[in-house]
């Protein structure tokens, strides 16, 4: 099979007022990132004539108002707003979030609509944006809404995979969210992922325990016991190598380097350790869905927006891990319209 070089990435600008616009721009900037894909970015000539003026950038665009007029391999701008809306550096306002939404909503129908290939979505704040049309906690439950399959937050890195049980739940909720149905689903949510998208033939998943120590055999309580393990076990049985539960607050010392994903309960349990270790490199992705989509691992950080510091490494990266998992799905297609090729590799892996 070719390999498709010209995958179009729709691109969603995030809020205005933070460091998407920055990081999106000074990703772009490197025309060498246009030798294998074709950015689309959602948003105005006007606004990107803003940032060149702000940061210093400059960069030849194809400005458009049809997505018919997109040109591969040129850096392509849809034009979603007639004029310059209210850029305020460092300050969230309804305006930049409605604009955030404008452009996420924008992207995400050219996506569905075979436009663009994947979405790469910029920072958004999750506060200023909501609305009679948006009133989800992220961008991960209004893509599970929005595009067929069941969604799994799941931050990858070259070192480093870890999906959540439950995502943007306060803590006091984690516990009541956590039923054996929804362990079950998240395991083979990730352990789909890993096959399909990370090219991963028998990936070796993990479970972390929920309370400290795993509940020490009930004394600090019962969900590992009573919800997870009979589900690790079952599933088990069934081929899928999962192993748990394991206590959060070693395990990230070494343990986790044994496995290909990690399945955490709860969103700071996982996330702490995912920084700390892989912030910089590290993508979010969302697993399961129909499309591929990913975003850099931090927010709007408004208290740098403007200064012309902030760090593209983490929008670069999850742009190229789009592209990967995006090429990683076609040959995956490929290969189960075949199931011997597949007996085959695994053969050869387990030589």
């Amino acid at each position: 099979m070719a390999e498709k070089t010209n995958i179009r990435i729709g691109v969603s600008i995030g809020d205005l007022n933070g460091v998407g616009l920055e990081v999106v721009m000074k990703t772009f900037a490197d025309e060498r990132m246009l030798d294998f894909c074709t950015p689309v970015l959602f948003a105005s000539n006007k606004v990107i004539a803003f940032g060149k003026k702000q940061f210093g950038i400059d960069f030849t665009y194809n400005g458009i108002v049809h997505l018919n007029s997109i040109i591969d391999h040129k850096l392509n701008v849809m034009n979603i707003w007639r004029e310059l809306p209210a850029i305020q550096l460092g300050t969230p306002t309804p305006e930049s979030g409605q604009c955030a939404l404008d452009s996420l909503t924008a992207a995400v129908t050219a996506l569905k609509e075979g436009a663009v290939d994947v979405l790469v979505t910029a920072p958004i704040n999750k506060k200023n944006i909501q609305s009679e049309s948006f009133h989800f906690p992220g961008h991960t439950d209004y893509l599970a809404q929005e595009l067929a399959g069941d969604s799994l937050m799941f931050m990858v890195s070259d070192e480093l995979r870890v999906g959540l049980l439950t995502d943007h739940v306060p803590l006091k909720d984690v516990v009541k969210h956590i039923t054996p149905a929804l362990v079950e689903k998240k395991i083979r949510l990730m352990e789909a992922s890993l096959r399909m998208d990370f090219g991963i033939i028998r990936p070796k998943i993990a479970v972390l325990g929920v309370n400290p120590h795993c509940g020490d055999q009930g004394v600090i309580g019962n969900e590992e016991e009573r919800i997870i393990h009979p589900v690790v076990q079952k599933l088990y049985k069934e081929g899928i190598l999962v192993f748990g539960t394991y206590s959060a607050d070693s395990f990230f010392v070494s343990d986790y380097k044994h496995f290909d994903g990690i399945i955490a309960p709860y969103h700071d349990q996982g996330l702490i350790a995912f920084k700390t270790i892989a912030f910089g490199n590290g993508v979010n992705y969302t697993a399961g869905l129909s499309k591929v989509r990913t975003s850099p691992d931090h927010g709007t950080a408004y208290e740098i927006a403007g200064k012309d510091i902030a760090d593209p490494q983490s929008f670069r990266q999850a742009i190229y891990t789009a592209l990967d998992v995006f090429r990683n799905r076609e040959e995956y297609a490929e290969l189960t319209k075949n199931p011997l090729k597949i007996r085959t590799l695994e053969l050869e892996k387990d030589k």
